[in-house]
């Protein structure tokens, strides 16, 4: 099946499901060549994990279509932020005060509003990103009343190897309590159940494109 053929399978499965998601194509490793047939058919939101990468392949196809937003869904450290603030609209992976307070002092000097995700570490894996369940509250007052970020909602991908439901369950729990809006969950191999729980923005990357190329 081509790109547009899994485009159309995509849609129709969240069309099914009565729900308004914005599907996040993660091109991250994919040229513009592969990409472009979607660009083409007019989808508008990308998602990327390495800045370097993205800058190197997006930086002149902004400058040509104002519409096309990119979202950052990797991990960012703290000498990379004003590049990601230069070429991306969204953070699907805010995770600590360190990262949270450059991407203020940089959004302020270049006059640009970014929109966020927080990253939680739902599952309390050792090995993975995010912000420890316990201290969600402390830091989204953090990041809006201190930073004065617009924090969209929250974000999570769940431990492997694990039926989803009780993690996606749980974050939409916890969305739900700060009154947020969108929430960031569901890749493709689970972005239907993730759907079932709430989740908007759904970052879909093999389903689109295929295996990844390393």
């Amino acid at each position: 099946m081509s790109l547009i053929d899994n485009y159309k399978l995509i849609s129709n499965k969240i069309n099914a499901l009565s729900a308004d998601v914005t599907i996040v194509a993660v091109s991250k490793t994919f040229s513009l060549n592969h990409i472009k047939p979607l660009i083409d058919f007019g989808h508008l939101d990308y998602g990327e994990n390495k800045v370097q990468e993205a800058i190197h392949k997006w930086t002149d196809l902004l400058t040509l279509k104002k519409d096309l937003k990119l979202h950052m869904v990797g991990n960012v450290q703290t000498n990379k932020v004003e590049q990601v603030v230069k070429i991306f609209s969204y953070v699907h992976s805010l995770d600590s005060d360190k990262v949270a307070y450059k991407f203020s002092k940089i959004q302020t000097k270049f006059n640009k509003q970014l929109k966020y995700f927080i990253q939680v570490n739902i599952g309390n894996e050792i090995q993975k990103k995010g912000i420890n369940v316990s201290l969600v509250p402390q830091f989204v007052n953090f990041c809006q009343k201190e930073l004065n970020l617009n924090i969209l909602g929250l974000m999570c991908i769940p431990p492997a190897n694990s039926s989803p439901d009780i993690f996606f369950s749980k974050l939409s729990e916890l969305n739900n309590s700060f009154n947020f809006k969108d929430l960031s969950m569901g890749m493709s191999s689970d972005f239907e159940t993730a759907i079932k729980y709430g989740a908007n923005y759904v970052r879909i990357g093999a389903s689109l494109f295929g295996n990844r190329i390393k």
